[in-house]
C-alpha cells in the first residue's frame, strides 16, 4: 500500500500552474525541492505557499527544501551565442574579458580566482564535461588551454575542475541572503552546494538559525574534496544530496557508481537520510516514458537503500511533469518488493548508547519477525522514526506528532509516513484505542493485525521514547505481565 523511498520534485515553471501542481501532488510527490539558483525570492515564497495550500487541500504533508545556489564558475556570453570548438585548438579563459565578448579564440569568465587555481597540465571540463581543456599555461589573468575534447560551446556554461580544487568560498554573498528567504519560507531542510569539510555546515547551520530558521542542513556532496572529508561531513549534516552531475565531472564517470553505493551505505551507518540525484529521469524532461537505462539506475538506488529520488529539471522545465513522478512511483513500488529491500543487517552488532534507540532498533527487529503490519512511533523529534527508517523493511512506520514542524521533517524519511496526532489522555488504554482508530480510518489494519507502538513515559519530552508495546486491532486488552524465571522457581 505504501511506497517507502521518497519522491523528491523540484518545483519551476512548469508547475506553476495550479492544474500541474495538483497533479504531481495526486502522483505522489513527498517533498519538493526550489532551486535558488533560478528565479527571485519572491517567486520561491509564492511556490512554496502554493504547494503547502494545495498539499493542504488533498489532506497531504508534503516537505520542503531549499538549495542554495553557491559559488558559481562559468563562461561568460559569446557575441555570437555559441561557438564551434576542434580537437587541438587553443583556447583562451580570461577572466577580465567582458560579458558577451567571446569569440572564436577566447571567453570571458565568472571566477576572478581562476588563474590563481589552476596550473599547467589541469584538466578543465565545460558543460558538465561534454568539452574538455588541458591547461598549457597561465598568464595573468588568461588560462590559455588546449582542447582535448571539442564541440559546440554555448553561453554561460559551467567549468569544473577535474579532481577538484577551486578555493571560491562555499556559501556567497547570494546564499547568505537567501538562507534568510528559507527562514522566512519555513523550509525543512537547506541544502549547502559544493561542500567541502563539516564547517561549510556548521556555517550553514548558524546563518539559518540565527535567521529564525529551524530546518534540517543537507550536504550537497558534488566536490571531489568532500569525499576526503565525507565522515565529518556526514557526521555534521541531517542528510546528504548525491549530486552526480558535477561529482561525476570531478571524480570521472566511471568511478561514480561505486562512490554512490558507498555514500548510501556510509549515511545509513550513521544514521542519516541520503538523496540520490541528477539525471534520474532526464529523457522525460522531453518524452512520455523513461529509458531502460533509467528504469534500471532508479531501481539500483533504491536497492541501495536510498532515502529518496529527486527529479530536477524533468518536473521543474519538462513537458511531463506528472508522468515523471508516476514512472518513478512504480519503479519505486517494483523494487521494494525484491528481498534486497527488506533485508537488514544494520547495527546487528553494535552497542546502544541511548534508550531511545534500543527500543527502535528491538521494534524493527520484532516487526520483520512477527509478521507485524504497522508501526507507530509516538514522537516530538521525530528521532525515533528516523532510525526505524534506516532498518531495511516493508512494513509503513507512522510518526505520530502534534509537531508541524516534526511532520514535514519525516516526509524525507524512508517508509515513514507523517500522522498529525495529539496525545491528549494519559491514559494508556485509551491512548491506544485511538492510535487504532486512526490506522483503522487510513486503511492501514483491519481487525486481527498486530501492531507495534513506541511511546515515552512523558509526553512532550524530547528524545523521551522508552517503550515499545505490541497491539492486536479488535483486542486491545491488556497482556499478563512477565513472569520472572525466579518467581516461577518459587512458586514450585
Amino acid at each position: 500500500m505504501y511506497r517507502r523511498t521518497k519522491i523528491l520534485a523540484t518545483l519551476g515553471p512548469a508547475t506553476d500552474d495550479p492544474k500541474i501542481l495538483d497533479k504531481i501532488i495526486e502522483a505522489g510527490i513527498d517533498v519538493v525541492r526550489i532551486n535558488f539558483a533560478h528565479g527571485t525570492s519572491e517567486e520561491h515564497l509564492l511556490r512554496a505557499e502554493k504547494m503547502r495550500s494545495r498539499a493542504r487541500a488533498f489532506g497531504r504533508q508534503v516537505g520542503v527544501i531549499v538549495d542554495l545556489q553557491g559559488p558559481q564558475i562559468y563562461i561568460k556570453r559569446f557575441r555570437d551565442s555559441r561557438v564551434h570548438l576542434s580537437e587541438g585548438d587553443e583556447f583562451i579563459l580570461d577572466t577580465q574579458l567582458g560579458k558577451n565578448e567571446g569569440d572564436q579564440n577566447r571567453v570571458g569568465v565568472s571566477y576572478k580566482a581562476l588563474a590563481d587555481d589552476v596550473k599547467r597540465g589541469d584538466n578543465l571540463l565545460l558543460d558538465d564535461g561534454r568539452l574538455v581543456f588541458w591547461v598549457d599555461r597561465v598568464e595573468k589573468h588568461e588560462v590559455i588551454c588546449r582542447v582535448l575534447i571539442g564541440g559546440r560551446l554555448g553561453d554561460c556554461q559551467s567549468i569544473s575542475l577535474k579532481g577538484g580544487g577551486f578555493s571560491a568560498e562555499v556559501l556567497t554573498k547570494k546564499d547568505k541572503k537567501d538562507i534568510k528567504v528559507a527562514a522566512e519560507m519555513g523550509a525543512d531542510y537547506l541544502v549547502v552546494s559544493f561542500v567541502s569539510c563539516a564547517d561549510d555546515i556548521h556555517n550553514a547551520r548558524k546563518l539559518l538559525e540565527d535567521a529564525g530558521g529551524h530546518g534540517g542542513v543537507i550536504a550537497k556532496i558534488e566536490r571531489s574534496e568532500a569525499l576526503d572529508n565525507i565522515e565529518d561531513i556526514i557526521e555534521a549534516s541531517d542528510a546528504i544530496m548525491i549530486a552526480r552531475g558535477n561529482l561525476g565531472v570531478e571524480v570521472g564517470d566511471a568511478s561514480l557508481p561505486p562512490i554512490q553505493k558507498r555514500l548510501i551505505s556510509l549515511a545509513r551507518t550513521k544514521n542519516k537520510v541520503v538523496i540520490t540525484a541528477t539525471q534520474m529521469m532526464e529523457s522525460m524532461i522531453r518524452n512520455e516514458l523513461p529509458t531502460r537505462a533509467e528504469i534500471f539506475d532508479v531501481a539500483n538506488a533504491v536497492l541501495d537503500g536510498t532515502d529518496a529520488v529527486m527529479l530536477s529539471a524533468e518536473t521543474a522545465a519538462g513537458k511531463y511533469p506528472d508522468k515523471a513522478i508516476q514512472a518513478m512511483d512504480r519503479i519505486c513500488r517494483e523494487a521494494e518488493k525484491q528481498r534486497k529491500a527488506v533485508q537488514s543487517y544494520h547495527r546487528m552488532h553494535t552497542e546502544f548508547f541511548d534508550i531511545f534507540e534500543a527500543i527502535a532498533m528491538s521494534t524493527m527487529y520484532t516487526a520483520n519477525h512477527l509478521h507485524v503490519k504497522a508501526i507507530v512511533a509516538l514522537t516530538e523529534s521525530g528521532a525515533t522514526p528516523l532510525l526505524m527508517s534506516r532498518i531495511s523493511s516493508s512494513i509503513p512506520i507512522f510518526a505520530f506528532t502534534g509537531h508541524l514542524d516534526t511532520r514535514r521533517k519525516v516526509t524525507l524519511y524512508r517508509g515513514v509516513i507523517p500522522v498529525s496526532f495529539d496525545v491528549t489522555t494519559p491514559d494508556h488504554a485509551t491512548l491506544n484505542r485511538e492510535v487504532i482508530d486512526e490506522l483503522k480510518r487510513r486503511g492501514a489494519v483491519r481487525d486481527g493485525d498486530r501492531v507495534i507502538l513506541t511511546k515515552g513515559d512523558l509526553a512532550g519530552v524530547m528524545g523521551g521514547t522508552n517503550a515499545m508495546k505490541v497491539l492486536t486491532v479488535g483486542d486491545l486488552v491488556e497482556p499478563p505481565p512477565l513472569v520472572e524465571k525466579e518467581d516461577l522457581i518459587q512458586d514450585n
